[in-house]
């Protein structure tokens, strides 16, 4: 099935529903929704572009961007998923890399989408979505452009539809083509796994361009509401819960962790909430106690990467209950859950081999979820698509029930004194410390150990704890080997536009002109 299917027939279905709420307040129904994706998408065609054109999109969360991209792939072309946080050196790269001919950009973005058009040479079209702009027409005179008509697209799942931007947190992000089969797949584990409502509101506080969009867009068979906001600010996401019966949020576990420490935590009402889902990090269990505890049994958590999306793996809410009043089943919050319906997920050492349960090996995955490849990067694509299986960079296991557990990237495990550490392990420790809100663990030079484990911690607001404290807290809970060497405090830890802690960033201060700081 087309993607672009199941917008058309929410809009069908339910034209008086209100699709988007704008971050001022405005409304904007499913009716008006479709109008304006069918003249943005008879304008690209009337453009002359090519079947196979990519549109990129620079914009906060806001409607305007959404509906280009709902546009976008209304008139056959690839959506190229620029994210506004993004250095605008990586958004250049990635716009090139996709060959994307057109660009709609937010005035909030305006100085950006200069630099963009004088050193992306293929980009050919530049379309403002708020406002008239010196570099092309605004949206509105855009869609009067309508001498085109949409194509009438074949039932093609291989055909792309997204050129979506890996994590970055490595290094520079590739494209990840995904087809109509990727979305479908999406769509269909998602619903056959998560929380569903008749009809769903959806708080996009997170990027669009990233696992919020991604959330809209599996929503839409039901025709969610889409709240949206371009902060997330922990006293504005609870406000918005309540005032709006919130039912499906995304957030990554950074911001989970700044509306726990958030003292307005209990003075809005959050039981509309029907799946709180948590993504792009794996979480500290304590936290994910406190959530549960506060927020009910509605979180759940799902495991996927840009080559994956999202939902190779699913903890439900009924899995975080159990772990939490059985102590027999208490690891399970350091599980990422088990593989959802579609998808086919395996444990497997550097030789190929599938490892049995309890063995740690390369978390891989196979099946309609995986990504297309890399767009035209066969060698990059070859490299994660060993053995007949896409091969994620995670380091994990598998337990007797098929419960998978995430222990570390592959690039971020430390062998220190010849014995591996896992620096998630590490950090799941010092989480457990009241005064921690965020940290890093990583392994830096040593002539003794060859790297010795260090921590770069972020404190709570207003609280206070010395490195010995931290040391001595995860010796008693680790022992010595695993516990870290040094700690050092920071006022705030390098993140990645979707709020990941940035590893190679904060390498990069210890392990510069080495091998591994990269």
């Amino acid at each position: 099935m087309q993607l672009i299917t199941n917008f058309l027939r929410s809009a069908a279905r339910h034209p008086d529903r209100i699709a988007f709420v704008q971050p001022d307040g405005t409304e904007i129904s499913y009716a008006a929704a479709a109008r304006t994706v069918d003249s943005i998408a008879h304008a690209l065609t009337a453009a002359g572009f090519s079947a196979d054109a990519k549109t990129a999109i620079l914009s906060p969360n806001d409607s305007t961007g959404f509906l280009a991209m709902l546009a976008t792939i209304r008139a056959g072309f690839a959506w190229v998923s620029l994210n506004p946080r993004n250095t605008i050196d990586d958004n250049i790269a990635l716009a090139e890399t996709a060959e994307a001919s057109v660009l709609f950009f937010h005035s909030d973005f305006e100085d950006e989408a200069k630099r963009i058009r004088a050193e992306a040479q293929q980009l050919k079209l530049f379309v403002c979505l708020d406002r008239p702009s010196e570099l092309g027409p605004s949206l509105t005179e855009f869609q009067t452009l309508n001498g085109g008509v949409p194509a009438n697209l074949p039932e093609d799942n291989t055909r792309p539809c997204t050129i979506f931007a890996t994590g970055g947190t490595t290094g520079r992000s590739k494209g990840a083509v995904w087809t109509n089969q990727t979305w479908e797949t999406l769509t269909a584990n998602f619903w056959t796994s998560a929380p569903r409502s008749e009809h769903p509101v959806h708080l996009c506080v997170a990027p669009m361009t990233h696992g919020a969009g991604a959330l809209a867009l599996m929503l839409i068979p039901q025709a969610p509401t889409n709240v949206l906001m371009t902060k997330a600010e922990p006293r504005a996401i609870l406000q918005a819960i309540e005032r709006y019966r919130v039912t499906h949020m995304f957030l990554p576990p950074t911001v989970l962790y700044a509306l726990l420490s958030s003292p307005h935590l209990k003075e809005f009402d959050t039981s509309s909430l029907l799946c709180f889902l948590i993504s792009a990090a794996p979480v500290s269990p304590d936290r994910l106690r406190e959530a549960v505890e506060v927020f009910g049994p509605v979180m759940c958590q799902a495991f996927g990467q840009a080559e994956a999306p999202f939902f190779l793996t699913y903890l439900s809410p009924e899995d975080h209950q159990l772990a939490i009043t059985s102590k027999e089943h208490a690891q399970l919050l350091r599980s990422c859950g088990r593989p959802t319906m579609f998808s086919e997920v395996e444990v497997m050492d550097d030789d190929g081999n599938i490892l049995p349960c309890g063995e740690t090996g390369e978390i891989v995955a196979r099946g309609n979820l995986v990504m297309a490849g890399y767009y035209k990067d066969p060698a990059m694509t070859e490299s994660v698509s060993q053995f007949g299986w896409h091969h994620t960079g995670d380091i994990g296991y598998r337990d007797k029930a098929g419960y998978f557990y995430i222990v570390d990237r592959k690039k971020d495990m430390i062998i220190s004194g010849g014995f591996n550490v896992f620096s998630t392990e590490v950090e799941s420790a010092l989480l457990s410390h009241p005064s921690i809100e965020n940290c890093a663990v990583i392994g830096v030079p040593d002539e003794k150990w060859g790297e010795a484990v260090k921590a770069v911690v972020e404190l709570k607001t207003g609280a206070e704890a010395t490195p010995e404290e931290l040391i001595a807290h995860c010796k008693k809970l680790l022992g010595s080997v695993k516990a870290p060497k040094t700690v050092d405090i920071w006022d705030a830890l390098p993140r990645s536009p979707v709020g990941k802690i940035l590893k190679r960033a904060i390498r990069n201060e210890f392990w510069s002109d080495r091998d591994r700081a990269v």
